[in-house]
């Protein structure tokens, strides 16, 4: 697996572009993008759980059922959730504004919406843009660019990458864009991500790949605890690059499935980075727990608790903290058999054995926790499962930006 540049352009096949369409009046930035395939790509998605849907999730759901697109249209600014038959019509006509541009079928478009809940969309202002969003597209990384930075909202770091694989003698490629910052917590976690490849595979194999990757990326996500009513991550593959179509999980779908894979945890990683507010990225590292299901649970459970985040912020290594809440995770276990440490660049400290606290130096432990990238690794002694969850700390900036996040 090697790094290439292009993001979402950068596998055969696709533009992408953005611009600024003024959705939200108090904002100068791009808020309208536009992913497009020359060809009918299969496609698979996974969708937020939560049961108030925006208006995008439920069209995209609908549009999705064949495992067909050639384009998703994706607005900031604005959720359109909560927006009643006014939000559905705007939703099914961003479909039909990006359709008409390529004389395709709008129900080969889907559509995202990310920003305030409870407004209605200003559709108007998408349809006047439409033309000059056709015009931005490119199939190179300005096209990317442009696209990434329309789908963002309160993020500070883009999030993107793009990789190359081979795939029996060719070279097939996956490139993607995810926006997240807040709102972000299983089952999935807040966001939009966006997914393109050249690979050729059955629409089955694209799912259960998607699903598996998600599973072990964006769903071990933790900011603040709350399930939007947007998340979407979707992925479309083109089949431009030439290989022989997976159709078995052979070597070749256990290749690309490992790829994708990679590719949402790294982005998983970085959206948890870009947590708001946030000054640190947790990784929980949970190992001898009965079962992958319970050291994830176990690991969510530390990577949620508001005063474990708080004192990670602190660089106070109050393991108390973190033992507390892996007791109330809902698993069963034995307190006593449970060893916790810290890690960072500057070093290792166990400050817990056997369900009870160490000597160790408040000095080296604070000097390993003002990294920006802690680990805290958890060891339950009684089982070989294991799971990691990456999470961030919590700031006073936390509450500023969702203190007036309306305004």
């Amino acid at each position: 697996m090697k790094e290439v540049s292009g993001g979402v352009c950068a596998p055969k096949g696709f533009r992408a572009g953005g611009i600024l369409c003024g959705i939200k009046a108090s904002s100068k930035k791009r808020d309208l993008a536009l992913i497009y395939s020359e060809k009918l790509c299969t496609a698979a998605a996974v969708f937020t759980t939560n049961q108030v849907k925006a208006a995008s999730v439920l069209l995209s759901q609908k549009h999705l059922a064949n495992n067909r697109l050639r384009a998703v249209i994706v607005n900031s600014g604005n959720a359109n959730a909560c927006t009643g038959e006014a939000g559905l019509a705007a939703a099914k006509k961003m479909a039909e504004l990006a359709a008409d541009l390529f004389a395709i079928n709008p129900s080969d478009v889907a559509v995202a919406s990310t920003g305030v809940i409870g407004v209605q969309l200003p559709i108007s202002a998408i349809e006047n843009s439409i033309e000059a969003l056709g015009n931005s597209l490119s199939n190179d990384e300005s096209g990317h660019m442009a696209a990434l930075e329309a789908i963002m909202t309160t993020d500070v770091r883009k999030k993107d990458t793009s990789i190359e694989i081979m795939l029996g003698e060719k070279p097939v490629r996956i490139g993607a864009m995810v926006k997240g910052s807040g709102m972000i917590h299983p089952n999935m976690a807040t966001m939009l991500g966006f997914i393109t490849t050249d690979a050729a595979i059955s629409a089955g194999l694209l799912d259960k790949a998607l699903r598996r990757a998600a599973a072990v990326s964006f769903n071990r996500v933790t900011v603040d605890g709350d399930t939007s009513t947007n998340d979407m991550l979707l992925v479309m593959a083109s089949g431009e690059a030439g290989n022989t179509e997976v159709t078995s999980e052979n070597e070749d779908y256990r290749a690309f499935s490992s790829a994708l894979e990679a590719v949402c945890i790294r982005l998983a990683k970085a959206m948890a980075r870009d947590g708001e507010g946030a000054t640190k990225l947790l990784a929980i590292n949970v190992c001898g727990a009965l079962d992958e299901a319970a050291a994830e649970s176990l690991a969510m459970s530390v990577a949620s608790s508001s005063l474990v985040k708080a004192a990670m912020f602190g660089q106070d290594a109050n393991w108390g903290r973190i033992l507390c809440a892996l007791g109330y995770s809902g698993v069963m276990f034995d307190p006593a058999n449970v060893d916790i440490s810290i890690a960072s660049e500057k070093g290792e400290v166990k400050v817990c054995a056997n369900g009870a606290g160490l000597a160790f130096s408040e000095e080296d432990a604070k000097k390993i926790l003002a990294e920006e990238e802690i680990e805290i690794k958890v060891y339950m002694g009684n089982g070989s499962g294991h799971a990691m969850v990456w999470g961030c700390d919590l700031t006073y900036d936390y509450v500023k930006i969702n203190g007036d996040y309306r305004s």
